[in-house]
């Protein structure tokens, strides 16, 4: 049995061997798919192979898995607080073996192609609109230096708001950056539409984007966040588990007989899918049911920030369990429901069936329908939160059954 460490770079991967009598061996491959399969078919299956998680990791590890016994994918961040001082490819490689042959590595989840995939265009999609939300401040720039008053219009890059700022005097300079910098958002919102659209086919067909989009606050965009850097949810014992993976869990600090406290959220996870959460915890505030009294009753206490920041962790919780167990969210509003599964199929391409009702009913209900839907919430709002007054006078205990509910 040997224990095998790969530092891999875009050029090259370092290689250290270290077989079980402890024997060393470094040697140095090309990183390309040839060079990559020689190396694999000399594996044996008894083999075991650390490969840091940097960004051509992945790829390397499919050539090498049918190969080797097992290959373990290392999270950087924890291999950096137990290795060396120096630092070369050749020390990391024997690092990642020695530690692999002590048995102290432990790897982290890689996602499967399809997942990588939908990962590429989420990261593709947000990238796109980081620039172009920096074209649009520039925008604002413009307008804060030379004085100008607010754009008399929601949306100042709509089409009445093009036409106010078409109508401004601007020096030539200002005017020119101006010009440029609505061309680059004619552009990017272009993209934005295309990388809007092929996430719309890769999600047309999964339940548990459909299942996600019960939820008041989530669109196709916070779907598609959490199912590609999550995966599969059932692989998380417990909701919990899921919520530390995002790092919305709060860091706990105790030392000696001090009572133990809670800190700030770990943020050990993916960005992108605390932030998308985020979004939608501030969208679910403003909308009524069961969230919305749990975000209110937060921020009474803590402030809006905590309780925003509660409410994402909420709903990562939600996600676990609605997957989990197959279910939609019970407090759902229908019709918003079906019009976000709707939106969901149009931009995956479905013919549009204008005036046409769908399977569960209309796609625009009627103002009795809506005004319907929203006492309905009402009353589970209300009913949430004659449950954490019942639960606070009995601390759990005590309450009958018709109290709770």
């Amino acid at each position: 049995m040997r224990f095998i460490g790969m530092d891999v770079h875009r050029d090259a991967c370092q290689v250290c061997i270290v077989d079980s009598e402890g024997a060393e061996r470094q040697e140095r491959i090309a990183s390309r798919v040839d060079d990559l399969r020689r190396f694999a078919a000399g594996l044996q299956a008894q083999d075991v192979v650390a490969i840091e998680a940097t960004g051509p990791a992945a790829a390397v590890a499919r050539i090498i898995e049918p190969h080797a016994g097992q290959v373990v994918v290392v999270n950087p961040r924890r291999l950096g607080q137990i290795a060396a001082r120096a630092k070369t490819d050749q020390i990391d490689a024997r690092t990642l073996a020695r530690l692999l042959a002590a048995g102290v590595l432990t790897g982290v989840w890689t996602p499967d192609e399809p997942t990588r995939a939908l990962r590429r265009l989420v990261a593709r999609r947000a990238a796109v609109v980081r620039a172009r939300t920096r074209a649009k401040n520039e925008v604002h720039a413009v307008l804060s230096r030379n004085l100008c008053p607010r754009p008399p219009v929601t949306d100042a890059f709509g089409a009445a708001g093009r036409r106010w700022l078409e109508a401004l005097e601007l020096p030539e300079e200002e005017a020119i950056t101006l010009a440029g910098c609505l061309r680059q958002i004619d552009a990017l919102d272009v993209e934005v539409a295309e990388l809007d659209r092929a996430l719309a086919r890769r999600l047309v067909g999964s339940p548990e984007a459909r299942r996600l989009l019960s939820v008041p606050g989530v669109n196709i965009v916070v779907a598609a966040t959490f199912l590609a850097h999550v995966g599969d949810v059932r692989r998380f014992p417990d909701a919990r588990r899921l919520v530390g993976y995002l790092g919305l869990d709060p860091r706990v600090h105790q030392s000696g007989e001090s009572t133990a406290r809670g800190g700030h959220i770990s943020k050990q996870g993916a960005g992108a899918v605390r932030q998308v959460l985020g979004q939608a915890a501030w969208r679910a505030a403003r909308l009524p049911g069961p969230l919305r009294a749990f975000y209110e009753r937060i921020g009474a206490r803590r402030g809006p920030q905590v309780a925003a920041t509660a409410l994402a962790r909420k709903l990562a919780s939600l996600f676990w369990h609605l997957l989990t167990r197959e279910e939609d969210y019970a407090f759902a509003m229908p019709s918003t429901v079906r019009r976000k599964r709707r939106a969901l199929e149009l931009a995956a391409g479905a013919a549009p069936h204008k005036g046409r009702s769908g399977p569960d009913g209309p796609w625009r209900p009627g103002p009795a329908q809506r005004a319907a839907e929203r006492e309905v919430a009402l009353g589970a709002e209300a009913a949430y939160r004659r449950m954490i007054a019942d639960w606070g006078r009995t601390r759990g205990a005590g309450a009958t059954t018709g109290e709770r509910l």
